[in-house]
């Protein structure tokens, strides 16, 4: 399946009405539910990490599966709301990538290198 499908298809899942007013509930709440399935997929890596000395089993990597499905629920949402479809943000996001390989930027911090 494609990005702009399954933005198409995950929508109809959202209960908030979609708009890009930044102080609207259904937006915060959508940003919110980013941080939070982020954080949730970070957590069970930790676990992973801390637990089984970084030893991910099959049941492991279906939980993250599980999680990192959320975290993408939430940027789908995030980009329909801001009216953008999934594959732009894909596709800047590899040339994004792509220019800061040419460049030998690809380590180092910040959004301008």
């Amino acid at each position: 399946m494609g990005f702009d499908e399954y933005q198409k298809k995950a929508a109809k899942y959202d209960l908030a009405e979609a708009t890009a007013d930044l102080k609207a509930v259904g937006f915060i709440e959508k940003v919110l539910g980013l941080v939070g399935e982020a954080g949730e997929t970070a957590d069970k890596i930790k676990k992973i990490l801390r637990d089984k000395n970084g030893v991910v089993s099959p049941e492991d990597k279906d939980l993250i599966i599980k999680e990192l499905g959320d975290t993408l629920w939430y940027v789908a949402a995030i980009a329909r709301y801001l009216d953008v479809p999934l594959s732009e943000v894909a596709d800047e996001n590899i040339a994004k990538l792509e220019s800061r390989r040419r460049r030998n930027k690809l380590h180092g911090e910040g959004d301008k290198r």
